[in-house]
Order: C-alpha cells, then sequence, then structure tokens
C-alpha cells in the first residue's frame, strides 16, 4: 500500500511539473503577444484544461493499455517510469528547452516495462488492432509516426493559415489588425487550453487508473477502509476524481513555473503579435483536438512549437531563430531513448535492492 501510494504522489508529482512544462507551451502565445497576463493566462488554461480533461479518456486508455503488456507493469515499473520523465522534465525545464513531457513519459513506460520483462520486446505493443474498430494501436502508429508527422503538419498549416491571414487582411491597418486579433486569440487560447487538457492531461491519468488498477488486481486493495473505497479500480476505466485531480494539478503548476518556456517559444524563438498567435493557437489546436479524438498522446510541446516557426517563417526565414530549433529538435529526439534508458537502469537498481 506505501508503494501505491508513492507512485500516486509521484504520478502527480509529474502533473505538476508538466504544468509548468507543457502546460506553458499552450500559453505561451497569448502572453507574449501580451494580450493576457501571465496570471490570466494561467486562470484561462486552467479552466479550459479542465473542461477538456474531462471530455473524454481515449488518450489515457492508450497510455494505460495500449503501449505495454500491462502483465509485466509492476507498481515498481510505474514509478521508475515516473522519475524517468520527471527528471527529464526538470532538466529541459531548466535549459528552458520546450521538449515533451508525453514522449517522457512514454519513453519511461516502455523502458521499465522492458526491464521488468528481462528485455523481452514482445512486451512493447509495437503495432496491434483495436479488436473492435480495426484501427491501427500500438508504439508505431499512435507514438513514433505522429512524433515525425505532426510537427510537419503543424509548421505547413501554420504557414499556410497565416499566409492566408495576410493576404487577406493586406489592406488592413497594423492597429486594425492588432485590436480585432487580440480578442480573437482569447477564443484561440481557449481553445488551445481545451485540446490541451483532452490530450495531455490525460497521460498522467492513464498512469494512475493503470497503477490502481494494477494495485487492485494485486489484491493490494482489498483491505482498504470504506472511506477509501474510491482506489479500487476493477476494469480500465479513468475515475472522474482522476481528472479532477490532475487537471487542477496541472494548473498549480503552471502557476508556479512555466516563464522559462514561456520566454523560449514565445519571445526567443520569433517575435510574435496578435494575429501570429491567432494562427500558430488555432493549427495547433485543431490538430491536437483531431488526435485526442483518435486516441493519440500528441505532444503539444512539438505541435505548438512548429505551428509558431510555420508562422514566423511568413515573416521572413531568417525570422525564425533556427539555432533554438536546432536545440529543440535535439531534445525531441532523445527524450524517448534517454528516458527510457533511465527507467530501465531504475528498475534493475529496484530489483538489486530488493
Amino acid at each position: 500500500m506505501l508503494l501505491v501510494l508513492t507512485v500516486l504522489v509521484f504520478a502527480l508529482v509529474f502533473e505538476y511539473i508538466n504544468g509548468f512544462h507543457d502546460t506553458a507551451n499552450s500559453i505561451a502565445t497569448v502572453v507574449s503577444t501580451k494580450v493576457l497576463s501571465p496570471r490570466q493566462a494561467v486562470l484561462l488554461a486552467a479552466g479550459f484544461n479542465l473542461i477538456g480533461a474531462l471530455a473524454g479518456t481515449a488518450v489515457a486508455t492508450t497510455i494505460g493499455q495500449g503501449l505495454v503488456d500491462t502483465g509485466f507493469v509492476r507498481l515498481s515499473t510505474l514509478l521508475a517510469a515516473l522519475l524517468a520523465a520527471s527528471l527529464w522534465n526538470l532538466l529541459t525545464w531548466w535549459l528552458g528547452l520546450p521538449s515533451s513531457s508525453s514522449h517522457a513519459l512514454i519513453g519511461g513506460l516502455c523502458g521499465a516495462t522492458l526491464a521488468t520483462a528481462n528485455l523481452d520486446w514482445s512486451v512493447i505493443h509495437w503495432i496491434t488492432r483495436n479488436p473492435a474498430t480495426g484501427q491501427a494501436a500500438g508504439l508505431w502508429p499512435k507514438v513514433v509516426l505522429p512524433m515525425v508527422t505532426s510537427p510537419v503538419l503543424g509548421l505547413l498549416v501554420g504557414f499556410v493559415i497565416m499566409g492566408l491571414l495576410l493576404v487577406a487582411l493586406r489592406q488592413w491597418r497594423p492597429a486594425s489588425v492588432n485590436a480585432v486579433f487580440g480578442r480573437l486569440q482569447l477564443v484561440s487560447a481557449s481553445f488551445m487550453g481545451f485540446s490541451h487538457g483532452s490530450n495531455d492531461a490525460q497521460k498522467t491519468m492513464g498512469i494512475i487508473t493503470l497503477t490502481l488498477f494494477t494495485a487492485t488486481q494485486g489484491g493490494v486493495l482489498n483491505d482498504l477502509p470504506y472511506l477509501l473505497g474510491f482506489l479500487r479500480v476493477d476494469q480500465f476505466a479513468v475515475p472522474i476524481w482522476v481528472k479532477v485531480a490532475c487537471a487542477l494539478t496541472m494548473a498549480a503548476g503552471t502557476a508556479a513555473g512555466g516563464w522559462r518556456i514561456i520566454q523560449t517559444l514565445g519571445h526567443r524563438m520569433v517575435k510574435l503579435q496578435p494575429i501570429h498567435g491567432f494562427a500558430a493557437e488555432t493549427t495547433a489546436a485543431a490538430i491536437i483536438q483531431a488526435a485526442s479524438h483518435l486516441g493519440i498522446p500528441l505532444s503539444t510541446t512539438h505541435i505548438i512549437s512548429a505551428s509558431i516557426m510555420g508562422v514566423g517563417a511568413t515573416k521572413r526565414l531568417s525570422a525564425v531563430k533556427w539555432g533554438i530549433v536546432h536545440r529543440m529538435v535535439w531534445a525531441w529526439i532523445l527524450t524517448i531513448p534517454l528516458t527510457g534508458l533511465f527507467a530501465f537502469l531504475v528498475v534493475r537498481i529496484f530489483a538489486a535492492m530488493s
């Protein structure tokens, strides 16, 4: 029972870190364009993240059941995955790099499960089929392929949308454009918060639900007092209290320390105005929302970063500070293998200590 509580605490710690790491991505543009103050943006993001988190559980199910063989998942496996993901998030946050919390958690889960199964690679679901829908699932179609294609899509769609806006509004005065899109950015920022909640907030929900499901199946929670009965999960379904707890924890983390990432995305990578923020947020939110519907645990970081690049490139290619982009891309590439390796080593250390 102590191990269950430890995993739950670390899961919420990860969600808190995710708050000042990933949720900062979703509000970076609306803060950097000065449409909202950081405090106002956090409140907006918190509200719409909560609504989005309550909107579905497809992504949580993918994380909890679709990527690894849950028969080899132990509580120590989940703890190792969370430790690896949290440390990677803290490192990239300290460096101001908007890397993916989603991929950090996925890499940690795969590496830890692989260690638990003694390097039996079949425990990782590379490609599977949903028996109900026939839809392709598993690590390759749900994580690896979208990891490559979604930033490209974000960059191209952001470039096209921004280009169309520039053509349509070429006769407008700059003051009018800023005034109109300052208001419209409130809508796009809300949409971005909702989409972020419907995708990113579900990652930790899946881990917590898998933790409770694993503990229930193992009989750890059989003797719980009546008041703690809500912790038992007999079938893999995300409880409502898990949704609310994750969304609120993420919002608290955003309020605590998201400014480093906001600085990188909203100021250092390219200078943004309200129309650019609107185009980037609308692009990213639409792509994330489509992925959430399909149960794809997309990286909010990758999408909003690529969308900002695409929007910024409409000014001129040199408007984007490609040196920062180069560092970000390397962080994206290394996230899954490094967190997987670290989680693998943590599981082996746990085994040696037991």
